[in-house]
């Protein structure tokens, strides 16, 4: 039976990798204290560095977010300790360090990134680190990913935390290096009960699927990415749930 998503996912707006903007980067501990600060739930991604640590990193590489060259799952202790998080004196948070700060004070959706680039079965351990450090954890936290294996993965080994499926609509442009089929498959959320998932994540452009609204129909709570206007939080309101937002406040 999966766990289901906790209502404190309901009552506010979630801000998007953090409440972050000039001088406080996305995914970063000041971005979690600025959301706390002004009540909101946090989304933010996991990536595995090189020892397989779960890290608060959204890119596979680092020039976009650290303006080094290479990638985060090469980053050892002594690299990370180096980095910097562009704009900022913030470091790359590892999980653990990010539970303690937010210690159950507001919901914690954590998004774990695709390792196998196909959102395919190669999935990896990272499913497994994120569980370990949820281990004890007592406030309200989700875990939710775009590829299925990953949270049904997740859903075996840490049934008592609420997993979901992260969704869209998978058009050709935005993913191709997945097969027509397989992006019809995902489009349909076709995995949702397979996975163990108890609530969805979806794009706010692809709010009218038909597979969201069956979902809905059935009482599943449908959250959705990412709404950077008062415009678009309206027009998404009318479908989800609730909201994940950055670029305005909610």
């Amino acid at each position: 039976m999966p766990a289901p998503l906790s209502a404190a996912f309901l009552d506010r707006p979630i801000a998007h990798r953090g409440l972050h903007g000039p001088g406080v980067p996305e995914n970063s501990l000041a971005a979690a204290r600025a959301a706390i600060a002004a009540g909101y739930g946090i989304e933010l991604d996991i990536q595995p560095g090189a020892a397989g640590q779960p890290l608060v990193f959204h890119d596979y590489d680092l020039p976009r977010l650290t303006g080094q060259n290479g990638f985060i799952r090469a980053c050892d202790d002594a690299a990370l300790a180096a980095l910097r998080l562009t704009g900022s004196d913030e470091s790359v948070p590892r999980l653990d360090a990010f539970l303690d700060l937010v210690a159950g004070r507001v919901p914690l959706l954590i998004e774990i990134k695709d390792q196998d680039m196909r959102l395919g079965p190669d999935i990896g351990g990272l499913h497994q680190a994120v569980a370990e450090a949820l281990t004890g954890y007592a406030g309200p936290v989700a875990v939710m990913s775009f590829n299925p294996h990953v949270v049904t993965a997740f859903h075996a080994i840490a049934p008592g935390i609420a997993c979901g499926l992260t969704t869209c609509g998978y058009d050709a442009d935005d993913w191709p290096m997945i097969d027509a089929e397989r992006r019809a498959h995902l489009a349909a959320i076709a995995d949702f009960d397979s996975s163990g998932s108890s609530f969805i994540s979806h794009d706010h452009n692809d709010l009218g699927n038909p597979a969201v609204a069956a979902l809905k129909s059935r009482g599943v709570p449908v959250l959705c990415w990412t709404i950077r206007s008062r415009e678009q939080e309206k027009a998404a309101r009318r479908v989800a749930d609730n909201i994940t937002f950055e670029d305005y406040p909610a």
